[in-house]
This record gives C-alpha cells, sequence and structure tokens, in this order.
C-alpha cells in the first residue's frame, strides 16, 4: 500500500461533502482547529448545497470531490461528515490524479465506500477517523480523537492499548488492517468496491442498526467467504443498536462472535473507533501487529514514505545494473581463463 505524504505547517486541507449536506456554521469549530494546527482550510464552491438530505445533487458532490481529488495543492480532504450518498457517486469518480499524487482521505461511516474502494482498486492507505460534525462536541474523548488525528497527519505512528471483553479470542494476527461500518461493507458485496479479506486484519462498526439486520449482514459477509481466511477481525462501537418488541436474544457482540465461532483467529472488541466520541484514527491499508490479551494492543507499522521509497529505486536501479554488468565481466574473464566448462 502507497503512504500518502503527511501534512506539514502550512500546507491546504479541504473539505468537502460525498453523502449528507452540511451547514457553514456545523464546520466552524473544525475551520478554527485546522487553522490552529498550522493548516489552511478550502471550502469549495458549493459545499454548503442541499438537495434533500444530500449536501447537493449526485453531480454536484462527485464534481467538487473530482475537482479536490485532482487539485495538487491539496494535500488532504476531509468529509464533513457521513450519512448515506457516497455510493451514488463513487462510479463517476477518475481516481487518475489520486492514484499518481495520492492525498490523505479522511472520514467513517459513509465514507467506508471510498476506503474500500481505494484500498481494492488502487493500493492507498485512507484514514478512517473523526469528521468535523463531531468537532463541536468538546467532551474529553472527542478531544483526544481530534488530537490523535492531528498527530497521525503529521506523521506519528499510533499505538492502541485495547481494553479487555469478556468474547475477545486470545492470539496475534499480523496483516493489513481494512474495513469500517459493517453496513456499508454489506452493501458493497459484489461490486467493484467490495474488499478482499484474505490475510487481513477487518475492522467493524455501526450504529443505530436493528439486532437482526446485524445477523443478516454477519451471515451474509460468512457466506460471502469473508471471514474464512482472516487474520483477524476487530469489532468497534456498535452504538444505539434495537431490538424488536419480540427480542432477538443476543447482543451485537454476541451476534458478532457467533458468526466466526469456527474460525479460531483472535477477535478484539472493545477497538476504539466508530459512530462514538472515542473514535481515534486507523489508518487503513496500513500493516499492523494485533496482539489480544488482557489487555489486548493494536500497533501500526511505520513503512517507508513514497518519497523515501521512489528514491530508493532511484539508487538501486543503477546499482543492481553495475552489480550485474561485474557478474557478467567476471563470467566472461572465467570463460576465457578456462575456469568455468
Amino acid at each position: 500500500m502507497l503512504t500518502p505524504p503527511f501534512l506539514q505547517n502550512g500546507d491546504t486541507i479541504a473539505i468537502a461533502t460525498s453523502a449528507r449536506k452540511i451547514t457553514a456554521e456545523e464546520l466552524q469549530p473544525a475551520i478554527d482547529l485546522f487553522n490552529s494546527w498550522g493548516l489552511n482550510v478550502h471550502l469549495p464552491e458549493g459545499l454548503f448545497a442541499a438537495e434533500n438530505q444530500f449536501g447537493g445533487s449526485d453531480k454536484q458532490r462527485a464534481g467538487i470531490l473530482q475537482e479536490l481529488l485532482d487539485d495538487a495543492g491539496i494535500k488532504a480532504i476531509i468529509f464533513a461528515r457521513g450519512g448515506y450518498g457516497t455510493v451514488r457517486i463513487i462510479d463517476e469518480i477518475d481516481f487518475t490524479n489520486f492514484q499518481k499524487s495520492p492525498k490523505w482521505l479522511i472520514g467513517y461511516s459513509d465514507i467506508t465506500v471510498l476506503h474500500s474502494h481505494i484500498q481494492e482498486n488502487y493500493g492507498i492507505e485512507t484514514l478512517h477517523a473523526t469528521m468535523p460534525v463531531n468537532f463541536k462536541n468538546g467532551n474529553e474523548d472527542s478531544l483526544k480523537s481530534m488530537e490523535m488525528l492531528r498527530s497521525v497527519l503529521f506523521g506519528s505512528n499510533p499505538e492502541y492499548v485495547i481494553n479487555a471483553h469478556s468474547l475477545n479470542r486470545k492470539g496475534i494476527a499480523k496483516g493489513s488492517i481494512i474495513g469500517g461500518n459493517l453496513s456499508i461493507l454489506f452493501s458493497l458485496l459484489g461490486s467493484k468496491s467490495d474488499c478482499q479479506t484474505s490475510g487481513k486484519i477487518l475492522f467493524i462498526e455501526d450504529i443505530d442498526e436493528y439486532l437482526y439486520h446485524i445477523d443478516r449482514m454477519m451471515v451474509s459477509l460468512k457466506r460471502a467467504g469473508k471471514f474464512d481466511n482472516l487474520a483477524a477481525l476487530v469489532v468497534g462501537g456498535f452504538t444505539d443498536m434495537k431490538d424488536n418488541e419480540i427480542p432477538f436474544g443476543r447482543t451485537a457482540e454476541e451476534i458478532i462472535i457467533d458468526a466466526v465461532k469456527e474460525y479460531d483467529y483472535p477477535v478484539v472488541f472493545n477497538i476504539p473507533a466508530g459512530h462514538q466520541s472515542k473514535n481515534f484514527p486507523l489508518i487503513l491499508g496500513r500493516d499492523v501487529i494485533l496482539t489480544s490479551g488482557e489487555p489486548s494492543s493494536l500497533s501500526f507499522n511505520h513503512p517507508l514514505p513514497q518519497k523515501g521509497f521512489k528514491a530508493l529505486k532511484r539508487i538501486l536501479k543503477p546499482a543492481a545494473f553495475i552489480i550485474g554488468g561485474f557478474i557478467v565481466l567476471y563470467v566472461l574473464y572465467s570463460l576465457l581463463l578456462g575456469k568455468i566448462r
């Protein structure tokens, strides 16, 4: 996976809406915070458009996102909020320039469409993290989530200690972390945005769902083979779950562990990410080390930066030619002297 360049003081971050509409008043706390981080904030024309619940028409939202992806002066794009709508525009986006010059795309919930589509098709890391609509919440967990977002965007490598959970399955796993909102992952099954999970550490979270529907989605992912060859399963917040008049009889966590009961890979609950105040950044597409225990831990590997990798390739390529040339000359010389028969 390619890692987009980390931010520096004076860089420009843009705010986009790919789903639900947003107002200027809702964005002001985020603008103030980004400015305090030493960043310039770009608000694209049409950002505050509205069409029913959407942030403008599909054409408007796709056009704004395309403009921001293609603008070399924009170093990161954070999505104002989730809701619903990203899947309606994903096939209209041309990622050619983004693939050549990656930048951080930040968000969660409905933004899972972008996370999954980009990792599956372009091999570029994205950031599952809190969004501007949440920045007005000043509780301790929200403030910590915002500070950790700043830290990761400017180059830090997160390590999380996770509270124990009675349903955790112990073990150690290594692999690339992918995933996001369970409902969105379920909706992407069979599409070109569907994620391949074999050998991966799958992260899931959700909000405001009926328990029977959590079961339906888990069974559907299982039938599609998404759980067969996981390295591990990590579970974030399952917030504000709903039940029918006749109870389903299991919690969301119990439904999840039941769906993967025949597998032996680690399962960790209480990951501090999702629709909750404690929504710490997850670098999706990044290799991690997961240790399930009491407590558990999640450590993100620090890959060679893209610029450094390109520089290394420039050095190694001619070096390989030189070494290869010496080997050829040595073989010819040995043949001439009769050392090789």
